[in-house]
């Protein structure tokens, strides 16, 4: 399977959550809070055209300056930043370079509206790293153990995992 940024962004989030992904055991359609992530994204493509689909990953926008990610809230910085990693290597790869530029709509954690991510050589091999754990763990034959943490609850596996 080709690593996309949800992947990526879930690993972080929650090794169980990519597993299922990961493996096609999707949820997604039945939690009110991705679908508000979906409406907010939609919405804002919509305002400023500007997303871009590129192979299996798709960008929210694209300047000359920066690939901008934007996110429904601060709850996972660490894994937000992951996934505009990500997509700052893909598109390096193809001869793009670009800083990332992360936006939260909501902040609850951080005080930060704008996290700027510029691509180096450490977080390229961070991140092959990573990708390569996704991988090993996408091909187990257990699915990781539940988190049993609050934001459990807001998660569109919740219903699988402990109901």
């Amino acid at each position: 399977m080709q690593i996309n940024g949800t992947l990526v962004n879930y690993y972080f989030h929650c090794k169980r959550q990519c597993y299922l992904f990961g493996n096609r055991i999707d949820f997604e359609d039945n939690s009110e809070d991705v679908n508000i992530g979906k409406a907010l994204h939609e919405e804002r493509a919509t305002q400023d055209n500007n997303e871009l689909a590129l192979e299996n990953i798709r960008l929210d926008k694209i300047t000359e300056e920066y690939v901008t990610e934007t996110k429904k809230s601060d709850a996972d910085v660490e894994a937000a930043k992951w996934q505009l990693i990500l997509y700052l290597k893909i598109l390096k790869d193809k001869g793009i370079v670009r800083k990332g530029r992360l936006e939260f709509i909501e902040k609850k954690k951080t005080n930060k509206e704008v996290i700027i991510i510029e691509l180096t050589k450490e977080l390229e091999q961070q991140l092959e790293k990573h990708i390569k754990e996704i991988e090993k763990l996408l091909e187990q034959d257990e699915i990781p153990a539940v988190l049993n943490k609050r934001s459990c609850k807001k998660c569109a596996y919740y219903e699988f995992c402990y109901i």
